[in-house]
């Protein structure tokens, strides 16, 4: 897996005359413009739009089943298998494709910011805005570095191909593909530029646990002292928020490695959610949305080019690509010391985890496994309740490998660097959503500033009869009486319907996995 060698096919695309390489982000302004793929906005930022598909495309992303990864996959619904016959008739019908078009984009750069397990990559897409978008989020090389680049993996993104899948073998006209063997990620059928960024992180997925190096889906920050903060969380928890703190510097705000130096970011940039965005509420995103952001599916005043985060005609999906380094309080380069801390958030509509709880080793590795939220009554037709949701390692659309080995590097990791683990509820207290209240920020706030500074370490504890967590009794700027969910519930009995129901979705759910030890099961699992 260390060697790649590039398809003569590819090597003759790259020879074109229509090859624009690596543009500046000026230049591919410009192009995007005078090709009319996109428009500028009040604040020089570039507004696209992706048609027909405006989020991922999971049943359309396979992996190519081949000798030396075919053992190693967890194949299902998730890592769909493909044919390396169907692979590469769609990889040449692709570069022929693109080496009719007028101009095609190649950005070269690298994931990875800690240079020892850098991975070398090239974009290559038919739209120029795409390719200003992977300038963007990617890690972008120094002119010496470029000159030395040797690529190792290449992402084709052609969103005019469409498969035909009588033909090609897809189940519609996307497809998502990447051979590990042919070190390629191929793309066609969609617009939707989070399919580049989603597809370099399931790569690094893969090879960097065969490194000892944990892959994570959070985000990472670092304090005045170096202390180094991890915040996982599924959409709605409050990741972004939280994480974005003006007292403590970002590390990176969605995709991270953990390796044996400590935590180093995958991208150079961030692709922020921007529906109701407003510089009160996230004053680093809204500042950051400046010339050569790009805005995917932003309505904007057809006069003013003025952007309304609001509305949410096209999706609400709507999403911000800029480079790190629009933001000013960040590391970088973006690497830094093994974590202090590791928080996991979750916004439980249920109302009965606890505002916070400190976690044992299996509990962190139970919950990391389950990667627990919930979707709220209304957002979605038919959902009336609050429904369980669960997403193994806070990730489970981007793992190539079984969940269980991210969940024992976890383990390994937090037992080696001696890390506190905190379960932090931002969603109901009081009852379940429609009876209760949303967790107050500040109170939020004040429970994780108190786990960053280590005021929760050795705290007095109680332990909940049902879920088995240890919360504190205590904890600067919050009452006592919010942090027990029992005692916040006005009707004692049905908090334990409630809180029995959620427990038992929980057991529900790690039946799935089949391989787990018995200590995190025994130790980790709700009690009730």
């Amino acid at each position: 897996m260390n060697s790649v060698s590039i398809s003569s096919e590819l090597t003759e695309l790259l020879k074109g005359n229509n090859i624009q390489m690596h543009l500046s982000v000026p230049q591919l302004v410009e192009k995007v413009l005078t090709r009319e793929e996109g428009v500028l906005t009040s604040t020089g930022a570039v507004r696209a739009t992706t048609g027909k598909y405006t989020g991922r495309s999971p049943k359309d992303k396979y992996i190519v089943e081949e000798a030396s990864i075919k053992d190693k996959i967890d194949w299902g619904s998730v890592n769909q298998p493909i044919s390396e016959e169907v692979f590469n008739n769609l990889y040449n019908k692709v570069i022929n494709y693109l080496a009719q078009k007028d101009e095609v984009f190649v950005f070269k750069g690298f994931a990875g910011a800690d240079k020892k397990y850098q991975l070398p990559i090239q974009v290559i897409n038919e739209y120029a805005w795409h390719n200003l978008f992977a300038h963007q989020l990617f890690i972008r090389p120094t002119e010496e570095e470029l000159l030395d680049h040797e690529t190792k993996f290449t992402v084709i993104s052609a969103p005019n191909f469409k498969a035909d899948p009588s033909v090609d073998g897809t189940n519609s006209e996307t497809f998502i593909m990447v051979s590990f063997e042919r070190r390629t990620v191929l793309i066609g059928g969609t617009e939707y530029a989070g399919e580049m960024k989603k597809s370099i992180f399931s790569i690094m997925n893969y090879l960097l646990p065969e490194n000892d190096i944990l892959s994570m889906h959070c985000s990472a920050n670092v304090g005045l002292e170096g202390d180094v903060a991890l915040f996982f969380g599924l959409s709605g928890t409050g990741k972004t928020t939280l994480s974005a703190d003006p007292n403590r510097r970002l590390i990176g705000d969605d995709e991270h490695g953990w390796s044996p130096n400590g935590v180093f970011n995958i991208e150079g940039g961030c692709y922020a959610k921007c529906i109701n965005l407003s510089r009160e509420k996230e004053p680093q995103i809204f500042d950051a949305i400046r010339f050569g952001s790009v805005l995917e599916n932003v309505m904007l005043n057809h006069e003013t080019r003025i952007a309304d985060y609001d509305d949410n005609t096209l999706t609400e999906n709507t999403r911000a690509a800029y480079p790190i380094q629009a933001i000013d309080n960040i590391v970088d380069p973006s690497i830094a010391g093994h974590p202090n801390t590791i928080i996991f958030l979750t916004a439980d509509a249920f109302g009965v985890l606890p505002p916070i709880s400190k976690l044992t080793k299996e509990q962190a590795m139970f919950h990391f496994l389950s990667g627990y939220t919930s979707k709220l009554a209304g957002t979605e037709r038919g959902i009336t309740s609050p429904q369980a949701t669960f997403s193994t390692c806070f990730g489970s659309p981007f793992l190539p490998l079984p969940a269980t080995t991210y969940a024992e590097m976890l383990g390994k990791k937090i037992d080696e660097h001696n890390a506190n683990v905190y379960l932090v509820n931002t969603g109901w207290t009081g009852g379940e959503y429609g009876v209760g209240n949303r967790m107050k920020l500040s109170y939020t706030r004040a429970m994780v500033q108190a786990a960053l500074e280590g005021e929760l370490n050795n705290v007095e504890t109680v332990t909940d009869e049902i879920f088995g967590l240890n919360i504190p009794l205590h904890v600067p700027g919050v009452p006592d009486e919010v942090l027990q969910p029992n005692k916040t519930w006005a009707d004692q009995g049905a908090y334990e319907v409630k809180a029995k129901e959620l427990a038992a979705k929980f057991r529900d759910n790690f039946n799935k996995f089949t391989n787990v030890s018995s200590d995190i099961l025994e130790k980790g699992a709700p009690k009730a």
